[in-house]
């Protein structure tokens, strides 16, 4: 290790440590969006799907929805 390296690891792992204590509070936020929506009557799982869903790319969103609609028909579940 060089000379510079202490100071470095140093630096990265402070940076580290803020962004783990934002992301901690945005999880808090996340939980708190999800707590309020349940309590307006949406039901907290299959809004987190919808979420994940958004958070894809289309392409690979409906290659994968292809995917479970045809292991579902396989196994013969209606859709």
């Amino acid at each position: 290790m060089s000379d510079a390296a202490p100071a470095l690891l140093k630096q990265y792992s402070e940076r580290i440590s803020r962004l783990n204590e934002e992301k901690k509070g945005l999880q808090s936020d996340i939980t708190d969006v999800y707590a309020e929506a349940h309590s307006q009557g949406i039901d907290k799982k299959a809004l987190r799907e919808v979420v994940k869903l958004l958070d894809q790319d289309a392409d690979k969103r409906r290659e994968h929805q292809e995917l479970v609609r045809l292991y579902g028909e396989q196994l013969g579940l209606d859709f």
